[in-house]
């Protein structure tokens, strides 16, 4: 009927801020997904000062965060013509206190302020996006979930380093990452297998491949994660776009004695390494698979690296849990890159009969899903 008022939609908003992009969607109370985008930011704008921090300083229309979400965020909502009943925020670290959807109260935004310092290029940007909110639409609650929390099953044995005691009672410990995303896949498998299994001897055993520009494996047996090769900080373990993976630390040590300073150390294992430092081309692996059929050296190099330490850490979390049932791959490279599914297929016969999936991403919701049965005030 023509000037009939459009129907409104009671969702939630879920935010996912990395280092230089903002993630959002809106999911409905039954857990439908109504929207999607992302955007953009400049991660060395914090205090919007100058022309290049406003939105349309340059071509693409990217500034600062807090700019970025004014510009874009109300009126999208507004046009999709949706009643919020919460905000959700994804975040990196949670330290050893924060193991679940946490309401983000200011006792709760104060420990989070603590944490920073332990994955400062997400934690930090996802801090100015709950504090932007608050100033938008300060009556919203807002809910945080975190990439540790899964984790927090760790038994011991995989959580400790084997360091001084001195050390570890600083909280150096793993904590592993990719726990949302290693959740959904988790929750994916058991849904799809909880005919097949119900009369099984044994839990499920899964391993979870998390292969993006970020990797992680996760060891999960009944729901639980019982190991993951991600440490400390998301460096350990695996071959990434641009991060090392576990190295010698006395290839560190040596570093640092021949006078490379810490910053730069940093730098080459957080952005100079992985498959861009192995190719010496491309941290994209549909360009080093292209480069490979033509026989660029550093291509080939780089995949078979980064083939090497995938299939040992299979075979470490089969180890772990004592067998496995299914490989869920899931994340930019595990989802779409072929040539990858069917060499594993090829690589991990020997652990049959074993199920090799695919797992579509959905961080964002696992996290609407994870906040939508609390209590709405």
């Amino acid at each position: 009927m023509a000037g009939q008022i459009p129907a409104r939609h009671l969702a939630v908003l879920v935010l996912n801020a990395g280092s230089s992009s903002l993630k959002a969607a809106l999911f409905t109370p039954d857990g439908t997904c109504l929207w999607r985008d992302q955007r953009p930011w400049h991660p060395g704008e914090k205090d919007g000062d100058g022309a290049a921090a406003a939105i349309g300083a340059d071509s693409h229309g990217v500034g600062a965060l807090e700019q970025v979400l004014a510009a874009w965020l109300p009126a999208a909502l507004e046009a999709l013509q949706v009643d919020l009943l919460l905000v959700a925020h994804r975040v990196v670290h949670g330290g050893e206190r924060f193991t679940g959807p946490t309401l983000l109260d200011p006792e709760a935004l104060k420990a989070l302020e603590q944490l920073v310092p332990l994955a400062p290029l997400h934690n930090g940007p996802a801090l100015r996006v709950m504090g932007w909110v608050g100033n938008w639409q300060p009556q919203l609650p807002q809910w945080a979930c975190f990439d540790t929390a899964f984790h927090c099953t760790l038994p011991p044995e995989a959580s400790t380093y084997a360091l001084p005691q001195a050390w570890r009672t600083q909280g150096l410990r793993r904590f592993g990452f990719h726990g949302l995303s290693h959740q959904h896949v988790s929750e994916t498998v058991s849904r799809t297998y909880v005919d097949r299994r119900s009369t099984a001897a044994q839990p499920l055993r899964l391993i979870s491949c998390h292969l993006g520009a970020g990797c992680s494996l996760c060891a999960i047996r009944a729901g639980r994660s019982l190991n993951t090769t991600m440490g400390y900080t998301p460096m350990e373990g695996l071959v990434m776009a641009t991060r090392s993976g576990s190295v010698d630390p006395g290839l560190l040590l040596h570093l640092l004695e021949q006078g490379l300073s810490p910053a730069l150390l940093e730098r080459g294992l957080q952005t100079e390494s992985g498959l861009l430092g192995l190719s010496g081309l491309s941290a994209d692996m549909r360009e080093l698979r292209v480069a490979a059929t033509a026989g660029h050296e550093g291509a080939l190099l780089a995949l078979a690296v980064f083939r090497h330490r995938l299939l040992a850490g299979i075979g470490a979390m089969a180890a772990c849990l004592g067998g496995v049932d299914v490989i869920a791959l899931t994340g930019g490279i595990g989802e779409h890159d072929d040539a990858l599914l069917a060499e594993l297929q090829e690589a991990v016969a020997w652990l049959r009969p074993v199920d090799l999936l695919r797992i579509p991403a959905d961080e964002e919701g696992l996290i609407a899903r994870s906040c939508m049965p609390h209590p709405v005030e």
